[in-house]
């Protein structure tokens, strides 16, 4: 079952309790959907301290994905293809792709454009 993949914009959204976000991630978890969280969107979003708590709690919900060379390889040959694609949008991308996710950001427009390289992942936005 295809699940959602989280960007940073996602969860931030959800560590600033954010409508939409916080409605998205619920309706996937009432479906019974699988958050994952490729580990480079943990870096972007992640700072440490109480400001970081909520992101934690969310994070013992979803499959952490490490960034392996597979992964890697196809992330990196979308940022070749797609002009201005950043390394962590390209991952997040690529990961969802290869489940055949939904991806949850704030971030549309970048990631919309690197739908060119990926054209089977639906973008939902916060």
């Amino acid at each position: 079952m295809a699940g959602v993949t989280l960007d940073s914009g996602a969860l931030i959204g959800f560590e600033r309790q954010n409508r939409r976000t916080l409605t998205h991630i619920k309706l996937a978890q009432q479906l019974g959907y699988e958050l994952t969280v490729p580990t480079a969107v943990i870096v972007e979003a992640w700072r440490g301290g109480p400001r970081s708590a909520r992101i934690a709690s969310l994070l013992e919900g979803c499959v952490i994905e490490p960034l392996l060379p597979d992964l890697a390889r196809v992330a990196g040959e979308a940022i070749a293809a797609v002009k201005g694609a950043t390394v962590v949008d390209a991952v997040v991308m690529a990961s969802a792709a290869s489940r055949g996710d939904r991806v949850l950001t704030s971030d549309f427009e970048d990631l919309d454009r690197l739908r060119s390289y990926f054209p089977e992942v639906r973008l939902l936005q916060t």
